[in-house]
């Protein structure tokens, strides 16, 4: 029995797709998109030009450097956020436990040229002695940061900080000395509309399951 040409173009197409799922893995293509979850989710506070404060919620963040220790927060120039720190040349990284997660929310979908973020809220800035910019007393954990560098990467600038000082509530602090998740109960963003996700469970410590891999090998 003679195929139609329009039978013989869609197995023809089919068969494409197969062959391009074969070479991807099974996997499923969704593109060249800003899709690497989870993201943090921090405070970023800063002065505005009048000196007011103002504050922030972005995910577009990380570590970036440790010696000296900086991060980095990724900005849109159409925020309020962006203009603070160009003018101030400083921020501070807040970064909030669960109990703060609709507080983060709602200051990540308002701009400071509109509303007063703190007066809303009733969260506290309190004036850095070492930036010129807030951070917020109730957040268990916060970065100081000078203002380094600036990086145009298209509809995003890249902010990178130098870490001044690191403060923390003491009842977050582990036996090493620093924040343990499971004290603090940070919250990450997912990208691709699924909101806030709690940190789950400790896994182990990586010399442990580095040396687990190796024993089971």
């Amino acid at each position: 029995m003679k195929r139609s040409p329009v039978i013989s173009v869609l197995l023809a197409v089919l068969g494409l797709c197969a062959l391009s799922a074969e070479a991807a893995g099974g996997k499923q293509s969704l593109g060249p998109r800003a899709i690497a979850p989870p993201s943090p989710v921090w405070i970023i506070a800063s002065y505005d030009s009048a000196g007011s404060p103002n504050m922030m919620t972005a995910s577009w963040a990380g570590v970036c450097c440790s010696r000296p220790p900086c991060v980095a927060v990724s900005l849109r120039e159409a925020t309020y956020t962006y203009h603070c720190i160009m003018t101030r040349e400083a921020f501070t990284v807040n970064i909030p436990s669960t109990d703060h997660a609709a507080v983060a929310a709602y200051v990540g979908t308002v701009s400071g040229r509109d509303t007063d973020k703190f007066d809303d809220t009733g969260l506290t800035a309190v004036r850095s002695d070492l930036v010129d910019a807030p951070y917020l007393g109730e957040c268990p954990l916060v970065l100081e940061c000078r203002l380094v560098r600036t990086v145009e990467l298209g509809l995003h600038t890249m902010f990178i900080g130098e870490i001044v000082d690191v403060k923390a509530d003491e009842e977050i602090l582990g036996e090493n000395g620093t924040p343990d998740p499971a004290r603090h109960r940070p919250f990450v963003f997912s990208v691709g509309g699924y909101g806030f996700y709690e940190v789950g469970a400790p896994i182990g410590a990586v010399p442990e399951l580095a040396k687990r891999y190796m024993e089971e090998e």
